[in-house]
């Protein structure tokens, strides 16, 4: 069936969400086949939004393109985790700390409801949805920090970063780490926002270790 170019790209927009949460929920495994043909066949489109979704993610970071129609699921290499990390530590204590300094009352209604979310997925074991809440919670203290450079970075990783906020199991750990570091920021405490945002990139990279990151990459 034909669709207009609006219509095309909300196609595109949905496949690609569909695909994003797949690959950062474990569904599609790093290194798996992405081909157009199956994959329009299983969401129930054309190819056409197909290929301008895949196009999305490998500029997002979470697929490699391969010649021709397909593609695989990103491989992050040791590498590509320690950059990340290290782009996490100059950003993410700069964010929370200007958030502390420069929060509004629509920014804390906003990081609560998010926080909500989160310890209501976790307290039930949802994985997924507690990853995604945890992850959503970053990106939006990033996207609201002060410094407007932080925010665009933050969103050109956003993606990245979710995959790598969901390199864990201990669910109820973190959820108790950001209420701390919401309370941070609601007191109006940059110092201590900065502090408990190091001690937090910290704590992440050893759950990380501890859930086996070395099944999610190659050497």
């Amino acid at each position: 069936m034909k669709t207009t170019g609006g219509a095309a790209e909300s196609e595109a927009e949905r496949a690609a969400a569909t695909l994003r949460d797949q690959i950062v929920d474990g569904e599609r495994l790093p290194g798996s086949r992405l081909v157009e043909r199956d994959l329009a066949a299983e969401l129930g489109v054309s190819r056409l939004p197909i290929r301008e979704a895949l196009r999305a993610l490998t500029n997002e970071g979470l697929v490699t393109p391969r010649p021709r129609t397909w593609a695989v699921v990103r491989e992050f290499s040791e590498q590509d985790i320690d950059d990340l990390q290290q782009v996490r530590a100059a950003l993410e204590p700069l964010a929370f700390a200007g958030l502390a300094a420069t929060r509004t009352a629509e920014d804390l209604k906003r990081l609560r409801a998010i926080l909500a979310r989160h310890a209501e997925a976790a307290s039930r074991g949802d994985v997924a949805a507690s990853h995604r809440e945890a992850a959503a919670f970053h990106t939006v203290a990033l996207e609201l920090s002060p410094n407007g450079l932080v925010g665009e970075v933050g969103a050109l990783l956003a993606s990245r970063l979710r995959w790598m906020l969901s390199q864990h199991d201990d669910l109820l750990a973190v959820t108790d780490e950001h209420e701390e570091l919401y309370a941070a920021i609601e007191a109006g405490d940059p110092e201590r926002a900065r502090a408990l945002a190091e001690e937090h990139l910290v704590s992440s990279a050893r759950r990380a270790e501890e859930h086996g990151r070395a099944a999610y990459v190659t050497a």
